[in-house]
């Protein structure tokens, strides 16, 4: 893969003219898919596949493009020529790009992640056994990601990784579900089989008749899974810089009024265990850790060159869209063993799902309970809950209800396979609050 890639970058640059720039950036993977439903294999495959993104800058324009490569290096080149000389005449056509950002050669770099994967032979034999007599369901992502960013000044980027990822859901007779999400570099047996355990575990829990819980405020305990999904709703008009000059940001009022959260939270962009690359789309590179919440204050947003641009304040390197890529929450004091007794009496919640500002500028999110969600009474799991919506502020449940936070990290991987597999993860603990609304 990065050989077409650079067989390709050398051929398209040479076609410029001298007052066009052009920057490529290339995403793929050589991926193995297994699809499981009641603890049988349903559907399996490998994907070989990769996309070609095209940023063209000329006389003050820029245009984007892209093709998929095909492999055949003909073909691909040909494809390549054509689209350059699209957005050539696209570029006499549309108006000035007054943020422009033009490309630079601030160095080049090369990543390549080796693991001790899980095998694509072995894949099936490894996970099966674990999971007979249950209804398990769930997909097997496996294999290579590959990504590439390069400009015809000479700078260049190639990162590759390995990686696995066990999407999966044990489901009850009743249609309860415990859900999990094994994932990593290096596979290893005993930790999966340890990890599905858990799971059983909390499955039997379900087998139990699920009560209903009345609207209210209540002592809560979040896993690390749901801990990460509502750490996700950072990246969705949150703690992008863009969005607060907007005026349309989660988070303006901690930059306009001073408001904090908790000073146990603090949460930093940090791209040292290498679940993705540094560099941006544009081949820009990010530090290697950027502090966004210390302590509960603000310290720092995410922003890209244009918003830099824009706006006249410094870029961090941010992809365009200012989002999250590999955030990292601080862990707390609070030993998993001692969660629920700590608890004593309130919730127990696994996974949130179908998150949503409800008000964004307050920082209220709304979304519904869901997978091994329990009731706990005097320090006791007493029964799965049915599904109930909350709806409170991230401004409380991070900030003045937070209690306490697990002392041990889980990384909780992107796992979305929609177009291409994801790269990036969420490295975070659980928490303990004292107060979380539920609304219906």
């Amino acid at each position: 893969m990065e050989k077409t890639f650079n067989i390709l970058c050398a051929s398209l640059f040479s076609t410029l003219g001298s007052e066009e720039n052009l920057v490529l950036s290339l995403s793929g993977e050589n991926s193995q898919f297994v699809r499981f439903n009641n603890a049988t294999v349903r559907q399996t495959g490998l994907v070989d596949d990769a996309d070609l993104s095209f940023k063209f800058i000329s006389n003050g324009r820029t245009c984007n493009g892209g093709i998929t490569i095909s492999g055949n290096s003909k073909l691909d080149l040909k494809r390549g020529l054509d689209e350059i000389e699209r957005m050539r005449a696209e570029s006499k056509e549309i108006p000035e790009d007054p943020f422009l950002v033009m490309p630079t050669d601030s160095g080049s770099s090369h990543e390549i992640k080796k693991a001790n994967g899980l095998a694509f032979t072995d894949a099936v034999d490894a996970i099966l056994p674990a999971m007979q007599g249950t209804d398990f369901v769930g997909i097997l992502a496996n294999g290579k990601i590959y990504r590439g960013s390069a400009n015809n000044l000479g700078q260049k980027h190639w990162f590759e990784t390995e990686s696995f990822c066990l999407d999966y859901s044990l489901v009850t007779p009743e249609h309860q579900m415990v859900k999990g999400c094994f994932a990593g570099s290096d596979w290893n047996q005993d930790e999966y089989e340890n990890y599905v355990n858990q799971s059983k575990k909390k499955l039997s829990l379900m087998q139990k008749k699920p009560m209903k819980v009345d609207t209210g405020e209540y002592r809560t305990w979040f896993e690390a899974a749901a801990v990460a999904d509502f750490l996700g709703m950072f990246s969705w008009n949150g703690i992008s810089e863009a969005s607060l000059r907007q005026g349309c940001s989660g988070f303006g009022k901690m930059r306009n009024e001073d408001a904090r959260l908790s000073s146990k939270f603090s949460i930093i962009e940090d791209f040292s265990p290498g679940f993705c690359p540094k560099f941006n789309s544009n081949g820009e590179v990010s530090p290697d850790s950027i502090s966004l919440i210390e302590n509960g204050m603000l310290k720092n947003t995410l922003v890209s060159s244009r918003t830099a641009k824009e706006y006249g304040v410094t870029s961090n390197f941010a992809e365009g869209g200012e989002y999250l890529r590999s955030p990292r929450m601080s862990p707390g004091k609070l030993n998993q063993e001692n969660v629920i007794e700590e608890l004593d009496r309130g919730l127990y919640l696994s996974n949130i799902h179908y998150l949503n500002w409800s008000d964004n500028a307050g920082g209220r999110i709304t979304g519904l309970t869901r997978y091994a969600c329990f009731w706990v009474e005097g320090g006791e799991i007493v029964a799965p809950i049915q599904t109930m919506r909350f709806d409170d502020s991230f401004y409380r449940f991070f900030g003045e209800q937070l209690l306490d936070i697990e002392d041990k990290l889980t990384i909780v991987p992107e796992v979305s396979t929609y177009g291409q597999r994801s790269l990036g993860a969420t490295t975070c603990p659980g928490i303990l609050v004292d107060s979380f609304a539920l609304t219906l």
